[in-house]
This record gives structure tokens, C-alpha cells and sequence, in this order.
């Protein structure tokens, strides 16, 4: 729940609280630990800065690190392993949380390099493909980087608990999954397959995230990029498979009013993103190629648009009778997460 000053000025207004009690609000909270991301430019600036660091260490980085020799990149990258480990430390200790876990965040995306640099130093890289390929090729020779970098980065979020360090985590989980479809298939691009893992895989990637959202659901948001990147997978998996069936068609259509109604029960407006294109391609399914010629067609649309509105309307109204009676029916710990949004 976000309060700005309007809300409180508000509440004063109503006499709900006094100009007194408000500027007592006000001075309380903005007394609490800065430990959440906010979108203002302090934030935007420690995000900004974190990125370039990571994306020059992974996404840029460039073939001349191959003349330093497999023995080279490892050493450079513990070294700047070491640095991202000291900033951490010393953010930690002065409560500069976001930056502490954008630096570790750091240190984690330097797990993949230093494990292609110890391969290349062992003498048992498997062909010539170079580290800047690993984020834009599927291999699965890159699984011993994926699972180094998964072990690094459970022993970091384990040890500071800052909800950025399951950013890496989450990419590699995602990048994980589709190495494995190569391994499965031998090397083959086999499309029908690697949607298959890719819609399985997202599924389990959002039970990962529900249980850590149940877990953490009294403490920071650790769930988020787990989520974001289990909803891209599955979504994806399931809309690029084929069927001339219009069953199968509805039905996709009902998993995406799904999506819509977890994103808006667990506020995870991911869901409801995806859910909604998935619904707007299959109502543009209906619109051109279902009912192209149809003139009722439209009317109809609009019927329904404006009915969701009215719907909308008494869903206001009934709003907290309604998820009173419903929560009174779950688990506690379901409860509880629910109650914390």
C-alpha cells in the first residue's frame, strides 16, 4: 500500500486525523529503513549504475577477454568478484540495502564467466563457441555455468536476503530450462518440444515463486523475478503451440482470464499483463477470423465490454464482503499473504 500526502491530507479533511496526528505520521515514516526500491532518482540512479556494471561483465561483454586465456578470466573475475563482495559488505553495514544487493546481484553474474574461464583453464571446453554466446545461444555445455551460478546465488540470497539477488537466479532458471530441451533433444531444434519445457517449466518456476511468496510473505518481496520470468515461460510455451481446434482456442483463452484473476488475487500485475494479451489475441482470433464478415459481432463486443465495466461496479461495492467470505475459507498462511498486499 502506497500513502502519499494527498491520502493524508485527505484523511484530514474527512477528520479521520488531525493535522497533528498526520505530521506525526509523516515524520514516522519517513524515519523507517529506505529498504524497498522506490521510483525516484536516487533509485533509478543505483538501478541505472548496477545494470551497466552487470551487462558489461555478461550481455557486452566482448571476444577480446579470450586473449587473457581461460586462467586469466578466472582471475579476473574473482577479482572483481572480490571488489562486488566488499561493496556489499560495507553497503550492508552503513543500511544502503539497495545498493548492497545490487552489488551482490553483481558477483552472482560473474559466477557464469568464472566457470567458463576454469573450463577453458581445465582443458575440457567442448567445442568453440565463446562466453558472449551464452546469452544468446542454447547450449548444453552452458548447464555447468547455470548450476554454478544457481549455487552461488542460493548461498548469497541465504546469507543477505535482499530480494534484487533473485533477479540472476531467475534468468538462470529460465535459461536453465531451455539448455536442458537442448540436452533432451540432442542438439536438434525440435520447436514442439521446447515449447513443452518451456510452458512446464515456467509452471514449476511460479509454484517456486508462490512458495517463496508464501514464506517471505511477512518480509520483502523475494518472489518477484521468479514470477516475472516463470510467467514469460509459461505464457510464451503455451501461446506458441498450434491447434486448429476452436476448444483448444477458448480454452487458452480461459487459462489467460485465469492469469488476470491470480495477478489481481496475489497483486502481481505480471499475470495480468500476460493474461490480458493472451485475451485480446484470442478476441482478435473471434474478430477477424471467427466472425470477419459478422456486423453483430462488434455489438456484441461492445455489450460485453460494457457489462465487464458494470460487473466491475458491483464488485466495488461488494469488495470486502466478498473477499472476507472467501479468505475465511483458506489456509492460514494463503490468508495471511493475501491480507499483506
Amino acid at each position: 500500500m502506497n500513502i502519499t500526502k494527498k491520502n493524508l491530507k485527505d484523511a484530514v479533511t474527512e477528520n479521520i486525523l488531525s493535522v497533528e496526528q498526520s505530521e506525526k505520521l509523516i515524520e514516522f515514516l519517513n524515519a523507517q529503513p529506505n529498504i524497498g526500491p522506490k521510483f525516484d532518482f536516487t533509485h533509478i540512479l543505483y538501478y541505472f549504475g548496477g545494470m551497466i556494471a552487470i551487462a558489461a561483465m555478461t550481455l557486452f561483454m566482448g571476444l577480446g577477454w579470450e586473449s587473457f586465456g581461460g586462467l586469466g578470466i578466472v582471475s579476473i573475475s574473482l577479482l572483481y568478484a572480490a571488489i562486488g563482495l566488499k561493496l556489499t559488505n560495507s553497503f550492508k553495514a552503513k543500511g544502503y540495502d539497495i545498493p548492497a544487493g545490487i552489488c551482490g546481484t553483481f558477483v552472482i553474474a560473474l559466477t557464469p564467466l568464472a566457470v567458463y574461464g576454469l573450463q577453458h583453464a581445465l582443458g575440457v571446453w567442448p567445442d568453440e563457441s565463446v562466453y558472449r554466446e551464452y546469452h544468446r545461444y542454447i547450449k548444453w555445455h552452458w548447464l555447468y555455468m547455470e548450476l554454478s551460478t544457481l549455487a552461488v546465488g542460493a548461498i548469497f540470497a541465504w546469507k543477505y536476503k535482499y530480494p534484487f539477488l533473485m533477479m540472476p537466479i531467475a534468468v538462470t532458471l529460465w535459461y536453465l530450462s531451455m539448455d536442458i530441451t537442448a540436452m533432451l533433444s540432442g542438439g536438434d531444434f525440435d520447436w514442439e518440444l521446447r515449447k513443452l519445457v518451456s510452458m512446464y517449466s515456467g509452471l514449476l518456476m511460479i509454484a517456486l515463486a508462490f512458495w517463496i511468496d508464501i514464506r517471505s510473505r511477512n518480509k520483502a518481496d523475494y518472489a518477484f523475478w521468479i514470477y516475472l520470468f516463470g510467467v514469460i515461460a509459461f505464457w510464451i510455451g503455451m501461446s506458441l503451440q498450434y491447434s486448429d481446434s476452436e476448444l483448444s482456442k477458448f480454452i487458452y483463452f480461459c487459462i489467460n482470464l485465469i492469469m488476470i484473476f491470480v495477478g489481481v488475487m496475489l497483486v502481481r500485475r505480471v499475470f495480468v499483463v500476460f493474461g490480458a494479451l493472451g485475451c485480446s489475441g484470442y478476441i482478435g482470433h473471434l474478430a477477424f477470423d471467427i466472425f470477419q464478415d459478422s456486423w453483430l459481432f462488434p455489438i456484441t463486443l461492445t455489450v460485453l465490454g460494457l457489462l465487464v465495466i458494470y460487473l466491475g461496479i458491483l464488485w466495488q461495492k461488494h469488495e470486502q464482503g466478498i473477499t472476507d467470505k472467501a479468505r475465511k475459507i483458506l489456509p492460514v498462511a494463503l490468508r495471511e499473504l493475501l491480507e499483506s498486499k
